[in-house]
Order: C-alpha cells, then structure tokens, then sequence
C-alpha cells in the first residue's frame, strides 16, 4: 500500500469498498468452481452404477444455494448495501390493533435476521399501552443486511379478525418500516452539540432486572429536523447515548442524501416515484390467507412462514425488479 494511501481517505475508502467486491467476487467464483467439480465427479460415479444419488441430489442443492446468494450479492452494489442496519417499526393510527400489528412485524425481521445467524441489537423498544409496540428501533448486523432490508421500507398492511374485538370483527392494521445503513465513523455527517437536546427517563419493558432502576435511557431531539431517537437498550446512560448516536447519524445522513435527489428532481423536471411510507404489501389472514407485494406482484399463501421471518423471496424479487429498471 503506497504511504500517501490515507492522503484521501474518501478515494482511499472507495478503494478498499472496491477491492472487497472483487474479493467477493473471486470468493464466489472459487466456490462455484469448486462445486461444480465436485458435481462433476458425483455424476461420473452414478454412471458408473455408484449410489450415490442423495449425495447428488445434495450437491446440486448447495450449487442452486450458492449461485442464488451470489446473484443477490450483485444486485447489491449499492453503496451501503453491504452495510449492518437499523429497523424502525412504528404503528399506524388504530390504538391496540396496529401496535400489536407493529409488533409482530418487529418479530417477524428478528426471526429473518436468526435465520441468517445475523446479530440483533433492540436499541428501543416502546411497549403499547395495552398490547404491542409503540415503537421498535432494530440494529441488525451482518453482510448486506442494509441492501437486503431496504426492500422492506414502507408501509405494510394486515387485514384479520382482530383478537382485542370481542364482536370477533375483521381489522386492517398499518404499520411502517424505516430502514437506514449504520454508518462507518468515518462518514462525514455534522452534528453540532448545540442543536441537540438530551433527555433521559427510566427504561421500560424486556431489558433484564435493572431495568426501570435508574433513568438510562436516552432521548435525543435534534432540533433544526426535529429528528427524535431514543434508545433504552444499555443499562449504562452512556452507551445509550452512543447508540442513539449512530441512529441519528443514519437518519441525518439519509435526509441528506434525500434532499440532494429531490433537487436533481426538481432541475431535470422529473415527477418524483411514491418513495417511503407507500404501502408495499398487504397481509391478509381472513376471509383467506394471502402476502401479497404490491410493487413486485409477488404473493404467497403461507402467511404463517412469512410472519416467522420468511422475507426472501420478496427481497430477491424486489432486488430483481429494481435491477431490471436500472438496466432499461
């Protein structure tokens, strides 16, 4: 590495980002090369008249998995897409139900994330007065957890009989989901100690039997956005407050980022698409069973697997559709 590396740390950060890829690439590429291989000696011995069929039919399963996860990866070039992120999960208007609704879902993402052996860190978890979540704040770290999540930004809709409705009535439940890229600490993003205002109150809900001993949770306002974030999860103030940190830091970073293309917008004419808080899909549990994506006409039957953390199949054709409209 030449000394004068760091001179620009941001050409020197594109570079690393760029050797990672490639590294990526060539991990996958010797992979593939090495299933494959091993593939082709399989067949050989079942021609042969060797047994070895279950042994066949599991590699051919593990090269169908491998070329899979390598296509997503390239559909995620984005960049933060490799990055860990954070999940937000607020109830729409509906008291009990969209609480409960917003819950669910917050559970549901923490199920994906075990399925992928992804770490889960809950940086806020509001109870509801009488059932649910007011709010759920999520960091969830793993590779390209931010590219995979964003397909879930949006509003997400549940249509059920409603367990809190003793006239067993059919309820729709909104619920939204925010997602943002935990940012490096060397992304540039100007907070001034004077535009903020620091809060704290006591922890409520799960969080270990100190909870509610001491007022460690922390509420931070920054007042020029009126951007709020909280978080409960650390029995220290102190940590509290770093991680409500990183959360404001991905939230102003995101406004920015915003901003800058709503202005491209505007000079080049363009209308802007629906972007975030549209609804994005429909959960339906009466008088049928159905998850259908609104964007990708995805839909599937089995509910039950979707709200335990089933979300692939309507990441990848998310993550297909967006790669096709960037290719026409």
């Amino acid at each position: 590495m030449a000394p004068d590396f760091w001179k620009e740390p941001d050409r020197a950060q594109e570079v690393l980002r760029r050797r990672r890829r490639l590294q990526d690439d060539r991990d996958l590429a010797e992979a593939l090369r090495q299933k494959t291989e091993d593939l082709a000696v399989l067949i050989d011995w079942v021609n042969e008249g060797e047994t070895v069929e279950d042994d066949l039919v599991a590699a051919l399963d593990e090269l169908a998995t491998e070329v899979e996860t390598g296509e997503i990866k390239k559909m995620l070039g984005g960049e933060h897409d490799d990055k860990n992120a954070i999940v937000t999960i607020h109830p729409g208007a509906g008291g009990t139900e969209s609480q409960d609704w917003a819950e669910m879902l917050a559970r549901a993402y923490m199920r994906w994330a075990e399925r992928r052996d992804f770490k889960i860190d809950v940086i806020e978890w509001q109870p509801g007065d009488e059932a649910g979540v007011k709010a759920a704040t999520l960091t969830i770290s793993g590779d390209y957890a931010y590219g995979l999540l964003l397909a879930e930004a949006g509003v997400h809709r549940l249509v059920r009989i409603s367990p809190f409705d003793q006239a067993a009535r059919r309820h729709t439940s909104f619920a939204s989901v925010f997602v943002w890229p935990e940012l490096p600490e060397d992304v540039d993003v100007e907070i001034d100690e004077k535009d903020l205002r620091i809060d704290t109150y006591r922890s409520s809900g799960a969080g270990g039997q100190h909870v509610n001993v001491t007022d460690s949770a922390v509420r931070i306002t920054h007042l020029p956005t009126n951007i709020v974030v909280s978080c409960q999860n650390e029995r220290s103030q102190h940590r509290n407050r770093d991680a409500a940190m990183k959360v404001l830091k991905a939230r102003l970073y995101d406004l920015k980022q915003k901003q800058q293309q709503d202005k491209l917008a505007e000079i080049g004419g363009e209308k802007k698409a629906i972007g975030f808080g549209s609804q994005i899909r429909s959960y339906v549990l009466h008088p049928y069973q159905m998850v259908k994506d609104l964007r990708t006409k995805m839909e599937t039957g089995t509910v039950d697997r979707v709200l335990d953390g089933d979300f692939d199949p309507f990441i990848k054709a998310y993550l297909m559709q967006k790669a096709g409209t960037r290719g026409n």
